[in-house]
């Protein structure tokens, strides 16, 4: 019987094949597809994790669908439906979404060995990242992590960060003498990108390097913010479907842009690296973070290792402190009374003439309201809604449920810092008292537990005089849309302004301000006085 039945089917694949290539060549694909469903259906499974609810996903792709216009917003939304914690499947991956304050710290502080690595995704961790490395945030645990970290928090402690003020006053002041020219005092309206981003990325560069970057026109300013962005939009959660769905990877063009962004990052990098270590063989560095790493001979890292700390300065940089420039300029232009609020605050410190107008760099934080304005700022925009993806190294109990060894752990920071059991019914409000009112409230926007970044002294520090100033110098007002694109009103609302929300910063749309000097006359004298100290 067998042997009539595997004839007849031959004859009919004969028949098939050479009669009616075309109708075999699509139902062949076709079962070719169904048979790639039915597997991955399986897969997914035997993956998910029992007793943890979630919302139905599609076949093959999963919750991808549902997810990739705003994935943290969706996830916050579902929390009303499925809880604070939940699974969703990405592709074949089941993914564990913590989006309540509660929650995050049951699960993120009560099991910090088990949460102390990251998931490798195939896009950034094996295409973009495999000649530089990776940063410390975005590596799986190891014991060169631990040497990484180490020797980054060893440069970013609170004593390391009062060394690095001098670098913080020159560059805060070059921001604000930016503005003042390129905005022709308050007369001509400035697109605030490329300053904020000059900004960032020389602080980076100063405190990593020891050289700066002065100008917009450095052959390096616009190579090194474009190939950072496209490395970061390989990182999002999002934005790469090979991730999740392995087939897709057999496509060659889906590597092209990874590969491209890869080579030009080493070429700058290389040239970077190899500049500060002519300068330390001639004894004329500057001290920086990447000097103190490589003459500490205590910390003995790779080469590799030294990039991947190289790596997570750019991209903090640009990526948080940057983004949250964006928002905050923006915000502000339509805030007149926290402007207001924040500038009597800062004149009960600081005069508003040519020896207070600037402030003083080495201030920390002495001045409440500035500080509970920048936590707000971070609270309110959250520009690294999901916290990068954590991996369990071991088996996690949560209220009975095992999340097992290999699972991923998305932190809904968003969502988090928008809960309503911490802050009630104006959690969606922009309020700065609240962190006066509040001040030892949770707050995720540096992430939490053992993974949770090791830079927030010196972004803190960064932030405030870069506020400090910014406020007591200028009046910031009349913001519109670079391309307006029909919209009458610019949107200041974390959600609804979002100019792309599958990256994995969420960045305001272009816009323009005015960038108007309280004291234009002060204001000069003062950066004239500070530029010929300089000099001395």
């Amino acid at each position: 019987m067998i042997q009539y039945a595997a004839v007849f089917l031959q004859r009919i694949f004969n028949d098939y094949l050479f009669e009616h290539p075309i109708y075999f060549t699509g139902y062949l694909l076709l079962v070719l597809v169904v048979i790639y469903a039915l597997i991955t259906e399986y897969q997914r499974y035997k993956a998910c994790i029992p007793g943890l609810g979630g919302p139905r996903g599609y076949p093959i792709v999963g919750n991808i669908p549902q997810i990739r216009k705003n994935a943290a917003e969706q996830y916050r939304l579902w929390r009303k439906q499925f809880g604070p914690v939940y699974q969703i499947m990405l592709g074949n991956v089941p993914v564990v979404v913590v989006n309540s304050a509660a929650a995050a710290k049951q699960i993120f502080t009560t099991n910090s060995q088990a949460l102390s690595s990251r998931p490798e995704f195939y896009t950034f961790h094996k295409v973009v990242s495999s000649t530089a490395g990776t940063t410390i945030g975005t590596s799986p645990f190891s014991d060169s992590l631990k040497r990484r970290r180490k020797g980054a928090a060893s440069a970013l402690n609170r004593p390391s960060v009062v060394s690095y003020i001098p670098h913080i006053d020159i560059e805060s002041r070059d921001f604000i003498d930016e503005f003042l020219e390129l905005g022709k005092a308050g007369q001509k309206p400035v697109d605030p990108l490329p300053m904020i981003q000059r900004l960032s990325l020389s602080l980076a560069l100063t405190l990593n390097w020891g050289v700066r970057m002065a100008s917009q026109n450095d052959e390096l300013f616009d190579e090194i913010t474009q190939v950072e962005q496209a490395a970061s939009s390989f990182r999002s959660t999002t934005g790469n479907l090979q991730d999740y769905i392995p087939i897709l990877r057999l496509m060659p063009f889906n590597n092209s842009r990874a590969r491209e962004t890869r080579s030009r990052r080493d070429v700058y990098l290389q040239r970077l690296n190899d500049d500060l270590d002519r300068r330390i063989k001639e004894g004329n560095y500057k001290p920086c973070i990447q000097a103190n790493v490589i003459l500490d001979k205590d910390t003995k890292l790779t080469h590799e290792e030294l990039l991947s700390i190289s790596l997570t300065m750019l991209n903090a940089g640009l990526d948080t402190l940057g983004t949250l420039m964006q928002w905050s300029m923006l915000l502000l232009a339509m805030r007149p009374d926290i402007q207001e609020k924040a500038l009597a605050e800062i004149r009960k410190v600081y005069p508003g003439d040519a020896t207070g107008i600037l402030c003083d760099a080495s201030d920390d934080q002495s001045i409440p309201y500035i500080v509970a304005l920048i936590r707000e700022l971070l609270r309110y925009y959250s520009v690294l809604r999901l916290n990068l993806p954590r991996a369990t190294i071991q088996d996690i109990n949560y209220n009975g449920v095992i999340i097992p060894a290999g699972s991923v752990i998305f932190l809904n920071a968003w969502s988090c810092n928008m809960d309503p059991d911490v802050w009630g019914d104006d959690y969606l409000v922009f309020r700065p008292e609240r962190w006066l009112e509040k001040p030892e409230a949770p707050f995720f926007s540096y992430g939490i537990g053992y993974r949770m970044c090791t830079g927030s002294v010196l972004a803190n520090r960064e932030m405030y005089t870069i506020f400090l100033r910014l406020m007591s110098a200028f009046e910031i007002k009349n913001a519109v849309y670079v391309d307006p694109e029909g919209a009458d009103q610019v949107d200041p609302h974390p959600v609804t302004g979002i100019e792309d929300p599958t990256h994995l910063v969420s960045a305001p749309k272009r816009y323009k301000v005015t960038i108007a000097p309280r004291d234009e006359i002060a204001l000069r004298k003062a950066l004239s006085k500070a530029k010929i100290h300089d000099k001395d």
